[in-house]
């Protein structure tokens, strides 16, 4: 059978030596035009050298990006094509990274133009070869030096490909490092399958120094890091610490809250803008180290879950990454939504489809600090248009509040029912002016704290103790302490 008009020829990691049959008399055949993708590569060199060639190097100086300069590779194939039989012919496995290949295959098959490939060795055969993975076995990822995946899942025996240049090795060691410590081992295989091959053990921190070139990538076997890491170790501690082993739902709760409380007391630090603004990169380190030990709490209960066969962790991800999709329908599908109140109105009335509740008042948790649900139960009613449109009102309701109390305050069961009133009111004048009223409420403690521990201070300083003072001595200390 003759050969297809256009022929694919991947030419191997090295020389022409290791081109043999079929496709080697392709890349040699006088009387089919070759296209090579690069001279850049030992055999395309050795093959520019023995006949006439035509390489797309041109094509990678002048185009803006990767993608036109694949198209503009695949536009050139089917032009030769045109005009007799081609040889495409590409570094290593034309079914191993070569993005314009796609392009051809459609390109023929739209235009009816006879297509075959012959793959070749890839430099991945030679990568098992000299690391020893077993991609079956160990299991392995391939990631691109230059388009690496965010985020970077390092959980597997892992191949970086195309460090072509120092800037990208530089990006991929700042990538790896984000989870990866410095004393990571790293095997640096350069120039596979050629005469001046290297195969170089390095460490993530001394990776930067070694000097890429085209045919540079990269192996590691990561050690237990990120997200993987920690589910992986959390299961591992619930097999063999004796603490953990003792843990059910219901003895952890006391650390989920405590680890929550702690996120948001870390979180309040932060500006009130940020992430807008100068960051605070002190604040966002307490942040980070909180975030992680209310993440494990997280992984823990679903840990344990996975026991009885409930659920596992990847399910917990799942099920919110799904609930996300289906309650942003303004990003995911056609509905639209210009501002922030129409997202929250569309939320709240999908979550009631789903949750087929009966008044929107449902499923506020009573377990939430009181502030924070009187905030939640006024945006569910906000969200059927039950508001004031502005906090002039707001406030003159809160004075009127403020004036029922004091006609009570004889009366204590009375004077209960107001103050609830007189808080609810404030939280309704926060939301109007756009605060977070658990936030004004702990910075104001906060504020109230530091202010009486400046009292005890002036008073220590005078030699007095506070007991010793009157209540117009302290007020006076007090107006000390503010400014």
């Amino acid at each position: 059978m003759a050969p297809a008009r256009i022929a694919v020829v991947g030419l191997g990691p090295g020389g022409l030596e290791r081109l043999a049959g079929e496709p080697r008399d392709l890349v040699l055949d006088p009387a089919r035009r070759v296209v090579l993708r690069t001279i850049e590569h030992p055999a395309a060199a050795q093959l520019a050298a023995r006949r006439q060639v035509e390489a797309c190097d041109d094509l990678y100086e002048s185009a803006v990006g990767f993608d036109e300069v694949y198209a503009a590779i695949a536009d050139r194939v089917l032009a030769r094509a045109a005009t007799g039989p081609v040889t495409y012919a590409v570094p290593g496995s034309a079914a191993v990274g070569e993005r314009a290949v796609p392009l051809i295959r459609a390109a023929a098959a739209a235009d009816g133009v006879g297509l075959e490939i012959h793959p070749g060795e890839s430099f991945l055969d030679l990568v098992w070869v000299r690391t020893g993975c077993d991609p079956i076995a160990d299991g392995v990822q391939v990631l691109d030096g230059r388009a690496l995946p965010d985020p970077l899942q390092l959980h597997l025996p892992t191949v970086v490909t195309q460090v072509d240049r120092a800037e990208v090795l530089a990006d991929v060691a700042v990538a790896l490092g984000r989870t990866l410590g410095g004393d990571t081992p790293v095997i640096v295989l350069d120039r596979l399958g050629g005469d001046d091959e290297a195969v170089v053990t390095t460490t993530l921190r001394d990776l930067p120094r070694y000097p890429s070139g085209p045919r540079t990538s990269l192996y590691l076997a990561p050690p237990p890091n990120g997200w993987f890491g920690l589910v992986t170790t959390n299961r591992r501690l619930r097999r063999e610490c004796p603490w953990d082993r003792e843990q059910t739902h219901h003895s952890l709760l006391p650390h989920l809250i405590e680890e929550t409380y702690e996120t948001v007391e870390a979180i309040s630090r932060l500006g009130d803008d940020a992430p807008g603004g100068e960051p605070d990169f002190g604040a966002y380190a307490e942040v980070e180290e909180e975030l992680g030990d209310l993440l494990l709490q997280v992984v823990f209960h679903a840990t344990l879950a996975e026991e009885p066969g409930a659920f596992g962790v990847e399910e917990v991800a799942e099920a919110i990454r799904r609930k996300l999709v289906l309650r942003h329908p303004h990003v995911f599908g056609d509905v639209q939504a210009d501002d922030a109140s129409t997202v929250k109105a569309n939320w709240e009335q999908i979550k009631a489809g789903e949750k087929g509740r009966a008044s929107l008042m449902d499923d506020v948790p009573q377990a939430m600090p009181a502030l924070s649900r009187a905030d939640k139960l006024q945006r569910r009613a906000a969200s059927v248009g039950f508001d004031w449109t502005e906090a002039g009102p707001v406030l003159e309701k809160l004075r009127e509040e403020v004036e029922e109390l004091a006609a009570d305050l004889d009366h204590q069961e009375r004077a209960a029912h107001e103050l609830g009133d007189v808080l609810f009111s404030v939280v309704n004048l926060a939301r109007h002016l756009g605060l977070d009223p658990e936030i004004a409420f702990r910075r104001a403690n906060d504020r109230f704290a530091d202010r009486f521990r400046e009292v005890e201070r002036l008073a220590e300083a005078s030699g007095t103790a506070l007991g010793d003072l009157s209540l117009d001595e302290l007020d006076a200390l007090w107006e000390r302490a503010k400014r």
